[in-house]
């Protein structure tokens, strides 16, 4: 698995959900966000939609926000059924353009995650399934610097 650490500022996007909403990453600021790339025939994205729910489910009540970004070529329909069948909580994002990927440094394998601290900063990225333990680890101290 391929991790890359870095402190480059977060892309300014406006992720468009499945919903309808219109998200701008900057009015995030002030929260650790995970923003991942993904697609409903990706095997290792699918199983980490549990992963997801969990963290969503532990840290959003302190803060964190998750942005689940649908790559361009994952039919919407799929992309609307998964995240009912799947019964996710958080933002679900689609990226017809491959705006957003392209944004986040023209992000083409999946899952890709990214982990972004409340300065708006890009603290984290991994390319494959990522590590819960560790996952977990880095957002208890980015809580933790928050305070």
């Amino acid at each position: 698995m391929w991790k890359k650490h870095s402190t480059l500022p977060a892309p300014d996007v406006v992720f468009m959900t499945i919903k309808g909403e219109k998200i701008a990453l900057k009015s995030l600021r002030g929260k650790p966000v995970l923003v991942t790339f993904w697609a409903t025939d990706c095997p290792s994205c699918v199983k980490e939609v549990n992963d997801f729910i969990d963290l969503y489910q532990q840290f959003h009540q302190q803060g964190l926000e998750i942005i689940a970004v649908a790559m361009y070529y994952d039919l919407p329909n799929h992309v609307v059924e998964m995240t009912a069948v799947k019964k996710i909580p958080y933002h679900v994002a689609l990226d017809l353009r491959s705006e957003q990927a392209t944004a986040f440094g023209k992000v083409e394998l999946t899952p890709t995650t990214f982990l972004i601290n409340p300065a708006g900063q890009i603290v984290f990225r991994t390319t494959g399934r990522f590590d819960m333990a560790d996952m977990r680890q880095r957002l208890q101290q980015l809580f933790a610097i928050a305070q």
